[in-house]
């Protein structure tokens, strides 16, 4: 008999603003799907590492690392870059070298229809993962089968009250292979997993288990509301706190203007951040999880906070004249802008 946990694959986990209004098409071509990976800092201008903006075409990440890396005559590893990109986009994203007295290479060697070098600047340290202010995406939909006048309700909607913050089916990997590998590498059944192998199925179990708790909040009525006990993110900052019985009318105001959001669970190490109803309710979620959670405590992770809502205050669109849809909007690094599309229309 099997043992695995019962986890829900994104597809069966509800949408916040009820059932999808219809179909329609993404990545028809490269230029429907552009992403513009933003800093969260200024590049301070010296220092043994290079900044290099580079935008993609239909191009990995890992290869563009290892291309860079080859052409800098570095190893592999003194490549960093902040976030994975799309292959099947046209997408910016910065990348780190550390050159330790190198000379500069002629980058120009990597340009072609797939690559171009955008900025170069001397940073003082490695770029880290996570490192980006966010992400600003322009998608194109096309082949609608949906009445407009609802989709239009539904991004208006969106935009005022936000959506939720399930980590895409992009961290899970194809069929949900991480996941399949986590009772492998837990048991200890498959001691030979590589590095960033690893280090995916420890991202994708954590991950699910935060997606778990927000489809059940979702599935309450209250992923955008107080619930006693909660832990409160501030919106657009890592910072936050935890429920104060005195001021849950204030809270309240609060999580309906969108300055903070109820969070869910990162699992690791330590006691819950939160108590009360929400203890009681992630206990209840994650309960049948037992493998999974000691298994990220027993690799060091410690106990951290996601909000469940994501604010679209910049959403924007407009339907062109062949009848697509095109979005604009910014999203915080480690959110999904499949996720915004799952609200809208199956893809």
């Amino acid at each position: 008999m099997s043992t695995d946990p019962p986890w829900q694959p994104l597809e069966k986990m509800p949408c916040a603003s009820g059932p999808t209004l219809g179909s329609g098409v993404i990545r028809t071509t490269p230029d429907d799907f552009q992403v513009d990976e933003i800093l969260g800092f200024e590049p301070d201008g010296g220092g043994e590492h290079l900044l290099l903006h580079v935008k993609k075409r239909q191009t990995n990440t890992h290869w563009l690392a290892g291309q860079l890396a080859r052409l800098a005559g570095i190893p592999g590893n003194d490549v960093s870059y902040a976030g994975m990109k799309d292959r099947h986009a046209v997408t910016t994203q910065w990348f780190s070298l550390r050159m330790a007295g190198r000379p500069e290479p002629d980058w120009g060697q990597l340009e072609s229809d797939l690559v171009e070098i955008l900025q170069v600047h001397r940073h003082r340290r490695k770029l880290r993962r996570g490192a980006l202010r966010g992400n600003r995406f322009q998608i194109r939909i096309r082949d609608l089968s949906v009445d407009k006048k609802e989709l239009v309700r539904r991004l208006t909607l969106l935009r005022e009250l936000g959506m939720p913050n399930y980590f895409g089916e992009q961290r899970f990997g194809h069929d949900y292979q991480n996941l399949t590998l986590a009772e492998q590498l837990f048991s200890r059944t498959r001691p030979q997993m590589k590095r960033q192998m690893r280090g995916l199925v420890i991202s994708a179990v954590r991950s699910q288990l935060f997606n778990q708790v927000l489809a059940e909040r979702i599935e309450q009525g209250c992923w955008n509301m107080p619930l006693q006990g909660d832990y409160f993110k501030l919106d657009g900052s890592r910072a936050g706190f935890a429920d104060e019985p005195e001021q849950s009318a204030d809270l309240s105001r609060r999580c309906q203007l969108q300055d903070i959001h109820p969070s869910g669970p990162m699992w690791g190490r330590g006691r819950p951040l939160v108590s009360g109803q929400a203890a009681e309710l992630e206990a209840k979620v994650l309960l049948d999880f037992e493998a999974w959670r000691h298994g990220l405590e027993f690799v060091g992770l410690e106990q951290e906070r996601r909000p469940l809502r994501i604010r679209l205050h910049d959403l924007a669109w407009q339907f062109s004249g062949d009848g697509c849809l095109e979005l604009s909007f910014f999203l915080p690094a480690g959110s999904f802008a499949t996720v915004l599309l799952r609200e809208l229309v199956d893809y």
